[in-house]
């Protein structure tokens, strides 16, 4: 590994160049154009939001990146299943104007079926073309502090062969997806036990089904509670 590969923790002073990172990887997946169905406005708005969730990150949990900061992963660490913040949706609505509605019915979706026991969240995960390798090195160094602490980890990827992912290759197991509405994709749940449980994937079922549609709910999109079999 050369020195500009190094792996480190993020601060406010790569906040402008992750935030770009970030943006740039949602601009070219299917979720950034669901998210921003206008391609005039779709970088704007996406690059904003991406400022956004690496200032979470860094406020609230942690960001690793690389001496060249070719990689970004956001991490943020849940002790109990997530609730409706009114601090949350004020980000949203200040950073992102009339665009914060569909970013909030996302979030939404995915708090929705997060696992019920307490884990790490890579909430992110962005990364250049042809550095892979550099990702993987990335998430490995991180998956060993949670080894060390028995934590499991819980992502999501969009695509259709999550088997394949990058994630599957480090130890997360695929569960059934979430299908963001109104014709969204399909995001799929991937759950990296801790070490010591085996294959068991804890508080997170291996299936998972929302209902059709959202309840407003003083102006905050929530989906309808998730049902398991």
């Amino acid at each position: 590994m050369t020195r500009t590969e190094v792996v480190r923790r993020a601060s406010a002073a790569d906040l402008d160049a992750l935030s770009v990172l970030v943006a740039e990887a949602l601009s070219v997946g299917a979720v950034g154009g669901w998210l921003v169905p206008d391609a005039t406005e779709r970088p704007e708005v996406l690059g904003r939001y991406a400022r956004l969730l690496v200032s979470w990150g860094l406020e609230d949990g942690q960001v690793d990146t690389t001496g060249d900061r070719s990689v970004v992963a956001v991490w943020l660490r849940r002790g109990e299943v997530p609730v409706p913040s009114a601090v949350w949706m004020y980000d949203l609505h200040q950073a992102l104007g009339r665009h914060a509605s569909r970013f909030a019915l996302w979030h939404a979706y995915l708090d929705a079926v997060v696992p019920h026991v307490p884990h790490a969240y890579l909430a992110h995960l962005a990364t250049r073309p042809g550095h892979d390798d550099t990702a993987r090195t990335l998430l490995t160094a991180h998956h060993r502090v949670l080894d060390a602490e028995d934590l499991p980890a819980y992502a999501e990827v969009s695509g259709g062969r999550p088997r394949e992912s990058l994630l599957a290759a480090l130890g997360y197991e695929p569960r059934s997806p979430i299908l963001l509405e109104p014709d969204g994709p399909a995001l799929w749940r991937m759950w990296r036990p801790g070490p010591d449980s085996g294959r068991s994937c804890g508080g997170l079922p291996p299936r998972a089904r929302l209902r059709r549609g959202v309840t407003p709910l003083r102006g905050r999109l929530v989906p309808a509670p998730p049902r398991s079999p």
